[in-house]
């Protein structure tokens, strides 16, 4: 007899070819170092809005991307609308969520405005501007805390210890992104990561020195200080804007 395949649950609608550029720019001229090769890809439009309020939605797959760290899920809205979105750590298929601007019980995957949310509840997928969609806490095992609220802001603690203030009505889901276990993947050989897109790098080191600061010397030479190509050091160095617009917003910077 032969063996029935089963069809995994897709929605063509939302995956789209995705080009490679191999680091090059318009022009052909290498912009970014050590890119090119790679599996192909296909990209998952996701949802980072969840502008669809009071409508429920029934989770029906969860998914890998290959264009993130974390899974996918696929919902079917009441209304026939289908979405992709981030899946949230504990959400199972056929669990209901729902998006809500003035619900008082929330459940994993629920998004809702930070305003309605309580305090000390674990979040992720926080918009930085209210409709601009979700811009924190989105890779794999990541979350936010709520800490406090005043009129306007509510004070966050990001993934990376900073504290920051973020208005009232930006939306945020319940829960934590799923796949908690990726930072535990570990490459077994040089070919997996060109299997992800990265092409291999030489060390500064083993440059001369009309290539790289850190080229050239008698022997194995350490180069001094780590610096990149351009002479910028790759260590300690300060990289943020001073003027940046949301650098007000920053209670607490971010441990080094």
């Amino acid at each position: 007899m032969k063996k029935i395949k089963k069809k995994r649950l897709k929605y063509n609608k939302l995956i789209f070819g995705k080009n490679k550029y191999g680091g090059r720019n318009n022009l052909g001229r290498i912009t970014v170092k050590h890119r090119g090769g790679g599996h192909k890809k296909k990209y998952r439009l996701i949802d980072f809005k969840r502008n669809k309020y009071d409508i429920k939605s029934i989770v029906k797959t969860i998914e890998y991307d290959p264009n993130r760290s974390s899974f996918i899920s696929l919902l079917f809205y009441e209304d026939g609308i289908k979405k992709y979105i981030l899946s949230i750590n504990g959400l199972k298929i056929g669990d209901v969520i729902i998006s809500s601007k003035k619900k008082s019980k929330f459940h994993l995957g629920d998004s809702a405005p930070l305003s309605i949310i309580p305090l000390g509840t674990i979040i992720c997928c926080i918009e930085s501007i209210p409709g601009k969609g979700a811009i924190y806490s989105r890779s794999a095992g990541s979350f936010s805390k709520i800490l406090s609220k005043d009129n306007k802001y509510a004070v966050l603690k990001l993934s990376s210890n900073e504290k920051k203030m973020i208005l009232l009505n930006c939306m945020a889901t319940i829960g934590s992104i799923s796949n908690n276990n990726h930072k535990f993947i570990k490459l077994k050989k040089a070919g997996e990561k060109r299997w992800l897109g990265f092409r291999p790098r030489t060390r500064g080191v083993a440059m001369n020195p009309i290539d790289h600061p850190m080229g050239g010397g008698e022997g194995k030479s350490s180069g001094g200080h780590p610096k990149n190509k351009k002479g910028i050091y790759s260590k300690g160095y300060k990289t943020r804007k001073k003027n940046k617009k949301s650098s007000k917003f920053i209670i607490k910077k971010k441990n080094k």
